[in-house]
C-alpha cells in the first residue's frame, strides 16, 4: 500500500521535473531571447522574490475558484437530480443548459461584471457557469444508467423511493458526479482569471501578470502561469482525495472501520436483495 502511494507521488514529480528540463533544453540549445521566454529558474525566482505582493493575489483567485466551484456542483448536483427525476424538467431546462454553453465565457464575463458590479460576485459566478455543466450532464448521465433491476428488488423488498436512492442511485452514481467534479475542478481556475480580467479592479493576479505583460516582464508572465497552474492541478488532486476517500468500495473490497456502521442498513437491504436474486 505506501509504496504503491509513494510511486503515485514520485512519478508525477518526476514527470514535471522532465517538463521543466524540457523547458530549459529548449531555451539553451535554440538560444531564445530572454524577453520571449525566461529559463525556467527565472520564472520560479520572479514569483519568490515577488512573495509578499504576489501571496494576497493569489488568495483572492483561490476563493473565487473555491467559492465558484462549491456553487456550481451544488447547482449541477440539484439540477441534474432535478432532471433525472422529473421528466418535464429535463425538458424544461436541459436545452436551457446546453445554450448556457454555447455563449463564449469571455463574451460573457463583461455583461456579468457590469450587471453585478466590480466584487467577487461576477467572478464567482463566471466560475459555478463553467463547474455546473460537466456535473450535471454526468449526474443526469449517472441516475439515467442506474440498474433499474437492482432498484425494482429493492422496492419489492419494501425500501422507499428515499432509501432507494441514498442507498442504491447514488453510490452507482458517484463515478460520473465525480468525473464531472474533476473536470469542473480543472477549468475552475480558468473561470476566474477570466472573471479578474472582465472586472479589471487593479488587484488580481490576472491583472498582475497582465500588467508585467506590458512592461515586457517575461519572466513574471510565466511565474504567474505557473502559479495559476499549480492552483488547478492543486484543486484537482483535492477532489481526487475526496474521490477516494468517499468511495472506499471502488479501490477496496472491505470498507473502513468508520464506514462499516454507517453502511449497515444498505447492508441489510442489498442483502436481502441478493437472496431474492439466487432464488430467481
Amino acid at each position: 500500500m505506501k509504496r504503491g502511494l509513494l510511486f503515485n507521488l514520485v512519478v508525477p514529480l518526476v514527470s514535471l521535473g522532465l517538463l521543466l528540463l524540457v523547458w530549459q533544453a529548449i531555451v539553451v540549445v535554440f538560444n531564445v531571447a530572454p524577453y520571449v521566454a525566461p529559463r525556467p529558474l527565472e520564472a520560479i525566482q520572479s514569483v519568490t522574490g515577488n512573495w509578499s505582493i504576489l501571496w494576497p493575489l493569489i488568495l483572492g483567485t483561490v476563493r473565487e475558484t473555491v467559492y465558484g466551484f462549491f456553487c456550481g456542483a451544488a447547482l449541477g448536483l440539484l439540477l441534474g437530480v432535478a432532471m433525472a427525476k422529473i421528466p418535464f424538467v429535463q425538458q424544461l431546462f436541459y436545452p436551457v443548459v446546453l445554450v448556457s454553453q454555447a455563449v463564449p465565457i469571455i463574451a460573457l464575463a463583461a455583461p456579468l461584471v457590469l450587471i453585478l458590479g466590480f466584487s467577487i460576485t461576477p467572478k464567482v459566478v463566471i466560475v459555478a457557469w463553467i463547474v455546473f455543466f460537466p456535473v450535471t450532464v454526468n449526474v443526469l448521465d449517472g441516475l439515467n444508467h442506474v440498474d433499474q433491476d437492482l432498484v425494482s428488488l429493492a422496492r419489492v423488498y419494501g425500501a422507499s423511493r428515499w432509501r432507494t436512492f441514498v442507498l442504491i442511485e447514488i453510490p452507482a452514481t458517484s463515478s460520473p458526479l465525480f468525473s464531472g467534479l474533476k473536470i469542473g475542478a480543472m477549468y475552475a481556475v480558468t473561470g476566474a482569471i477570466i472573471g479578474e480580467l472582465a472586472a479589471g479592479d487593479g488587484n488580481s493576479l490576472a491583472l498582475y501578470q497582465e500588467h508585467a505583460n506590458a512592461n515586457l516582464n517575461t519572466a513574471a508572465v510565466y511565474g504567474t502561469t505557473i502559479v495559476m497552474t499549480i492552483i488547478g492541478i492543486a484543486w484537482f488532486l483535492l477532489v481526487v482525495g475526496v474521490e477516494i476517500w468517499a468511495t472506499p468500495w471502488q479501490r477496496r473490497t472491505v470498507a473502513r472501520r468508520g464506514l462499516r456502521h454507517r453502511g449497515r442498513g444498505g447492508a441489510r437491504l442489498l442483502d436481502g436483495a441478493n437472496i431474492g436474486a439466487r432464488s430467481t
